[in-house]
């Protein structure tokens, strides 16, 4: 049963002249004073999110992005931050990018976190997917190979960091410790100071292509599925949990997932899409060109794969594909519910905060959505 519910903040500021004819995407350019507005709003609407009881915001992690799409460079540090704003509320990192850093360092500050926040901030980790942050860098991406085997090291690193008292790792990345004496002895293993107090580490990461849910599944790692038509969110969940029983872990279908979707109330369907549809529109200008439309035709394709849709889609289409739930409150219960009955293991749900929403009305949708959907969830 879904019991969890949260809300995902890409980190955007407040975009003017949004929508299919706004202004283009890589034309946006913001001041430092304008991108620095994006941390008030976290904190506001985190505080919102606390006080109407939603269990976690999930925030990404981005660099060098005039844009003002996403501008929130470093998620452990943000957790800690607005977990001294709040009571209760939980912070997740979707995702930090492991090539973009030394694994001891997000294994040190995640740790830092964990201690201090009372184990509020919530562990996420990807590959990446821009070149102009991967690249820069210093880290491969366009070497899809090299950049998986890198985060796989990386991994395996920060993981010894998390759990074992004293470690030493030989590999293709790091050489840990260095090969050198120290206060007259030779250097063999290392400790991580701190480490983590809750532990086993909670880990999430997104389940895009699904080329990685084998190697998740075999590391005990949770799954994220955000914008997903039903037809490839049933397919990951249906992959994730077959994957996790191949490797001794019996699973419900949706346990261990968190199900991210678009969602604007409105006295009915029409009305929300008319008010929505600009920053849907806005967000798929920016997200589009990376592949990220997860939608199937109907032969099942995914779009963008040879004979599928490679486009911008309609907020329409979103509607039918059952990524965004757009309506009146009971009738966006029904949907929830039914996704519901179709997953038995489920018990998380994300909403996203489309790119070209003001701050002011998303908050107003966290609040209508906690007063009337939420409580036919959680006072069952």
């Amino acid at each position: 049963m879904i019991t969890k519910f949260s809300a995902l903040f890409v980190g955007q500021i407040e975009l003017d002249n949004i929508g299919l004819g706004g202004t283009p995407a890589d034309e946006r350019r913001y001041s430092n004073e304008r991108c620095a507005e994006v941390y008030w709003t976290a904190r506001d609407v985190a505080q919102a999110m606390d006080e109407l009881g939603y269990y976690c915001l999930w925030t990404a992690e981005h660099h060098f992005q005039r844009e003002g799409y996403e501008v929130l460079p470093n998620l452990v540090q943000l957790g800690l931050w607005l977990a001294t704003q709040t009571r209760h509320l939980k912070f997740g990192c979707a995702f930090n990018v492991l090539p973009m850093w030394h694994p001891i360092r997000i294994a040190e500050d995640y740790a830092m976190a964990d201690i201090v926040t009372g184990g509020r901030v919530i562990m996420g980790i990807g590959r990446g997917y821009h070149t102009r942050e991967v690249e820069t860098f210093g880290a491969p991406l366009l070497d899809q190979a090299a950049n998986r085997e890198l985060f796989e090291e990386q991994y395996d690193v920060m993981m010894k960091c998390f759990n074992e008292e004293s470690f030493s790792h030989r590999g293709k990345y790091y050489t840990i410790p260095a090969d050198v004496d120290y206060r007259g002895y030779r250097l063999r293993d290392l400790t991580c100071v701190p480490r983590p107090i809750h532990r086993p580490v909670e880990i999430w990461m997104p389940i895009a292509s699904g080329k990685s849910i084998d190697w998740m599944a075999q590391k005990n790692l949770k799954a994220m599925v955000t914008l997903n038509g039903e037809t490839i969110t049933e397919q990951m969940l249906t992959q994730y949990r077959d994957a996790c029983a191949r490797h001794g872990r019996q699973k419900q279908l949706g346990e261990d997932v968190c199900w991210g979707v678009g969602l604007y109330l409105a006295d009915s369907q029409a009305e929300g899409v008319r008010r929505l549809e600009p920053s849907h529109d806005e967000r798929y200008k920016w997200f589009a060109p990376f592949g990220f439309v997860r939608y199937a035709d109907e032969q099942g394709r995914v779009w963008g794969t040879p004979g599928a849709p490679a486009r911008i889609p309609t907020l329409a289409e979103g509607v039918r594909q059952k990524a965004w739930l757009v309506g009146r409150p009971e009738d966006v219960i029904e949907e929830i519910r039914a996704v519901e009955a179709k997953y038995p293991g489920l018990d998380q749900m994300m909403i996203h905060w489309a790119e070209g929403l003001s701050p002011k009305e998303f908050k107003e949708q966290l609040t209508w959505f906690a007063r009337e959907v939420m409580p036919a969830f959680t006072r069952r």
